[in-house]
């Protein structure tokens, strides 16, 4: 696709900013966070959808262990010790004398409640779907600040799995829905909720630990990059962790950092013509990946070949991006039709709106190109809470054949967080359904070293050139707009949580 045309895919921004917007100086202590999407649920379980970690996770609810995002390795947070008793149990120590919001000490009893939530069907929780699904867990508490886990099959990284599991309060969590309010042990109380409006936090004043600067924060959300950048600007908001490349122009408030995250469109292999091959090889051939960087997506952004980073143990980087070739796509495309392929069945794209800077105008492009080639493609956006029904099992029925639009965020190193819930038969999020492939994650999940490593790769290079699961776009390049005031420098962690605590005023 040339570039003209993807020029054409931007919408028209207007600078309009909205009347009774809080001000971010009104107290000079205070800041306001402006997110792309509505966070419509603020249930710590979902704290792994980007928008709802980056105001709960280490603010409101604390993991057990923290992974130290600047210097790599995992550090002490609501657990101060963790050893391995055996190759399948953990044990670890949990910290003394520290509170719930409502005045409740934590024990192991939350621990043990926060796991079997995160596992219960009927909550389709998105932490313990993505990053718990297939492991079998059991539970010894020697005393109240002591909790031993067994996994079955064994997770040799189990700590390292801790510190994407906000921790929830055993007494004041509701066990089979939603909570509306969490009660949390961080630095910061849940205050308000509005709706499609704002969320406010205020500082804890009863925290075990370090008292933080900032006293209160404010959420707004604003789906326009540029309407979002402006409110740094006109000192209406402090921070907006996500803003397009076209809008991060200012050197003294925009900064560029490495993300963890892969955008792609998952295939659902299940639906013809999208279970013929062909037709999965032909629709990467058609996509012009090198012409959307510097336009849709920031020029330093990568090509991605498989859904994890180059920094992540099992990256294979022997699998070939994917080149553009619309000539050899169109005779697939053709080939699967003479052997009877529904090729001009509808296919449908499902966007989510603000999942990225650009996301709307990156679908409209893609979509442009798969039509190139002699595909019957349709895109339709939808906010997250629609998106979602697509994206996560149990999948809208009879929705014909789709692809996807996904952004995963892999941060920690490891392809556990991504393996299980992309690719396997139960996987929350998978559309593959292949007993090789639930065999070989098994099997690496449990091992270690360099047999971990070499199983991963092997993973990526049955499910990216032999079965085509996806269509993988690009390793991330994030931007974010701080305003002057605060002494505050994004990194990868930014994507998933945005510790206020972290943030001191200049």
């Amino acid at each position: 696709m040339k570039l003209h045309l993807l020029a054409a895919c931007f919408s028209t921004t207007v600078l309009a900013l909205s009347g009774g917007t809080a001000q971010a100086q009104d107290a000079k202590s205070n800041v306001t966070v402006v997110l792309a999407e509505t966070v419509d649920v603020v249930e710590p379980c979902m704290a792994a959808r980007q928008d709802v970690g980056r105001v709960i996770s280490e603010n409101v609810n604390e993991m057990l262990v923290e992974f130290d995002y600047v210097n790599g390795g995992l550090k002490p947070r609501l657990a101060t010790e963790w050893s391995k008793i055996d190759d399948d149990t953990w044990e670890f120590k949990l910290r003394q004398n520290v509170k719930w919001h409502d005045g409740k000490p934590f024990t192991a009893k939350d621990v043990q409640f926060t796991i079997e939530r995160n596992k219960n069907k009927k909550l389709s929780c998105e932490t313990g779907g993505k990053y718990f699904g297939g492991t079998e867990f059991s539970f010894e508490t020697p005393d109240a600040n002591t909790i031993r886990i067994t996994t079955k099959p064994a997770q040799p990284i189990l700590p390292l799995l801790m510190t994407v599991m906000a921790v929830e309060s055993a007494e004041a969590t509701p066990a089979d829905e939603f909570t509306r309010k969490p009660i949390g042990t961080g630095p910061y109380t849940f205050d308000k909720w509005e709706i499609g409006q704002s969320i406010v936090l205020k500082r804890n004043p009863e925290y075990w630990g370090e008292k933080p600067q900032v006293e209160q924060a404010t959420y707004l959300f604003r789906s326009d990059s540029a309407v979002a950048a402006a409110m740094v600007d006109a000192g209406e908001a402090d921070i907006v962790p996500a803003v397009s490349v076209q809008d991060a122009t200012n050197k003294e408030t925009d900064f560029a950092y490495p993300n963890s995250e892969t955008t792609s469109l998952r295939i659902d292999t299940r639906a013809a013509p999208l279970n013929d091959r062909r037709i999965r090889e032909a629709m990467n051939l058609a996509i012009d990946r090198q012409a959307m960087l510097g336009t849709l997506f920031p020029e330093q952004a990568k090509i991605a070949t498989q859904l994890v980073v180059p920094t992540t143990i099992g990256y294979n980087a022997d699998i070939p991006a994917w080149p553009y070739d619309p000539e050899k796509a169109k005779e697939l495309v053709a080939a699967a039709k003479a052997d009877g392929v529904p090729v001009d069945r509808e296919i449908r794209i499902i966007g989510r709106n603000g999942q990225y800077p650009n996301a709307t105008e990156a679908m409209e492009a893609m979509m442009a190109m798969l039509q190139e080639v002699g595909l019957n493609v349709k895109l339709d956006m939808y906010d997250v809470s629609v998106w979602n029904g697509y994206f996560v099992a149990p999948f809208v029925a009879d929705s014909g054949p789709t692809l996807t639009q996904s952004q995963h965020d892999n941060a920690t190193g490891d392809p556990v967080f991504t393996a299980f819930v992309k690719y396997a038969t139960e996987g929350s999020h998978s559309m593959v359904r292949d007993p090789a492939v639930d065999a070989l994650i098994a099997k690496a999940t449990s091992a270690t070293g360099d047999e971990r490593t070499k199983l991963w790769k092997e993973l990526f290079a049955k499910v990216n050139t032999e079965i085509i699961a996806d269509i993988p776009m690009f390793h991330m390049v994030g931007f974010t707009r701080v305003s002057p005031r605060l002494d505050f420098k994004p990194t990868i962690a930014t994507n998933s949580e945005l510790q206020l605590s972290q943030i001191r005023f200049k």
